[in-house]
């Protein structure tokens, strides 16, 4: 008996986790398909597929330009905490200093200050690099989340590589950078593509630093938190929920590309830390 709940129980279990992960996404899809008092309505089906919201949000405000705007910010996080973390990655996991331990741990511990409370300090590194109200200030800023977990991760991965192909690329005469370019970069794929899209997904989501340093360069979810009416009820959920959609679906489109080597990157992270 034992034998037939027990997949019973772990398919109930995943039937609830799905629903409860996926279902705020399908409503959000249902309702930006709404208009008029329809957007309201408590139903769980669409009445019709209406994509005059789809067509509104780029209509009543520089939507693409907003997209732009964030694929711009969360590409250049990518590219620049990529870098930095591949090369520290080898400083850290590869070259025995003293310190290093606690350098990895400070690294570490920058990541959990909240947004709010590096808020001024950042503000004072913009205003003084007179970045303020550019696309600069956003990567800069952006680095701050994106860089301790990138660095943590390709560290703990970097260490478990095996030390015999790095003696072997020095005895044929590589430098430090080539064994990191040739040798090591195509081994560390999983914990690249895992930390580039938790990077990217940090970058496209960030809000605080958005509104506080580039008001004119607006980023999507400063662009949705934007959209405003005169009253609660007049506010355009349905727009809302049109770009909500729309700027997670490339989050969900990626996500599942690369859902192996993100899977292969975590469990190699987790293992070898």
């Amino acid at each position: 008996m034992s034998k037939v709940l027990k997949p019973i129980g772990f398919w109930l279990l995943v039937a609830v986790i799905v629903v409860y992960a996926v279902f705020p996404f399908y409503y959000a899809i249902v309702t930006s398909m709404r208009t008029g008092q329809a957007l309201f309505s408590t139903s769980l089906l669409p009445d019709s597929i209406d994509f005059s919201n789809y067509v509104g949000v780029f209509q009543q405000q520089p939507f693409a330009t907003n997209i732009l705007n964030s694929i711009i910010v969360a590409v250049s996080v990518v590219i620049i905490s990529l870098f930095l973390g591949v090369t520290a990655a080898y400083a850290l996991g590869r070259v025995h200093f003293k310190g290093r331990g606690l350098l990895l741990m400070t690294i570490l511990a920058v990541s959990m200050f909240p947004q709010v409370a590096v808020l001024s300090g950042m503000y004072e590194v913009v205003r003084t690099f007179g970045l303020y109200n550019t696309m600069p200030a956003l990567i800069l800023s952006n680095l701050i989340l994106t860089l301790p977990f990138t660095v943590w991760v390709l560290t703990t991965f970097m260490k478990e590589l095996p030390k015999e192909l790095e003696e072997a690329a020095f005895v044929d005469g590589a430098s430090p950078w080539i064994v990191v370019r040739r040798v090591f970069l195509p081994l560390m794929w999983p914990a690249l593509v895992t930390t580039g899209l938790l990077a990217f997904i940090a970058a496209w989501n960030e809000f605080l630093f958005a509104l506080t340093f580039s008001p004119d360069n607006r980023t999507v979810p400063v662009a949705i938190a934007s959209m405003s009416g005169a009253s609660q009820q007049e506010l355009p959920w349905g727009n809302i929920m049109a770009g909500s959609v729309i700027v997670t679906l490339p989050l969900i489109v990626l996500v599942l590309i690369f859902q192996r080597k993100i899977v292969a990157g975590l469990t190699a992270g987790a293992v070898k830390g």
